[in-house]
């Protein structure tokens, strides 16, 4: 499956608005693994988690791994359960959105973007924790507020456009955005680049 570290360290959704049907059978899939092959029930990893002396995520994790050898996958699923409170926000994928968008400049560019994507048929809107991906089966195109700019991802080749640049390897989003594009204003959001985010969707 074509997922960063990033999105599987993420917990699974109280609800499924913001993933695909291939996303959510990922997380389920998950979550049923851990009786299986721990052994233990997400209720017993939860009772065990709430013992933690840790305090920040990333930590908890560490302690998991460290005590019980979890992954974090399973790390993560047990931490959202353990720590409703303190989740990524899953439930409420507006306020991700905002949370990452707060720039006025940077959110108008966002939503010329995220109009653009949601246009296409059986499009997801995914938003996480660094970035805003949109998916049909698999992720076609992420964006993310890079260096007062918007850093927008496609799965198409740079050679595709001018415009395009190789995605760097630590783009944070899918590794199918084979290139990337940073955009300053909505005005780039243009007809060349509705037809870039449909070349990326009919490939997904």
């Amino acid at each position: 499956m074509p997922w960063t570290r990033d999105d599987m360290a993420k917990a699974p959704p109280k609800t499924a608005s913001s993933l695909t049907e291939r996303q959510q059978k990922w997380f389920a899939s998950v979550r049923e693994g851990l009786k299986r092959d721990t052994g233990k029930s997400i209720e017993e990893w939860v009772a065990i988690a709430r013992k933690c002396p840790e305090t920040k995520q990333r930590a908890r994790e560490k302690w998991l791994k460290e005590n019980y050898g979890l992954g974090v996958n399973r790390a993560a699923t047990i931490l959202d359960a353990a720590f409703p409170e303190t989740g990524l926000g899953w439930d409420d994928p507006d306020a991700l959105v905002a949370a990452l968008w707060k720039d006025d400049a940077l959110m108008a560019v966002y939503e010329r973007i995220e109009a653009a994507a949601l246009a296409f048929e059986g499009v997801t809107r995914g938003p996480r924790k660094g970035y805003t991906a949109f998916s049909r089966k698999v992720q076609f195109a992420a964006a993310r507020p890079y260096k007062g700019a918007v850093r927008l991802g496609l799965a198409v080749p740079p050679s595709a456009d001018k415009r395009l640049e190789a995605a760097k390897p630590k783009e944070g989003w899918s590794e199918r955005l084979k290139s990337a594009t940073t955009l300053t204003k909505p005005a780039d959001v243009d007809a060349g680049l509705k037809k870039l985010l449909k070349q990326a969707w009919e490939a997904s």
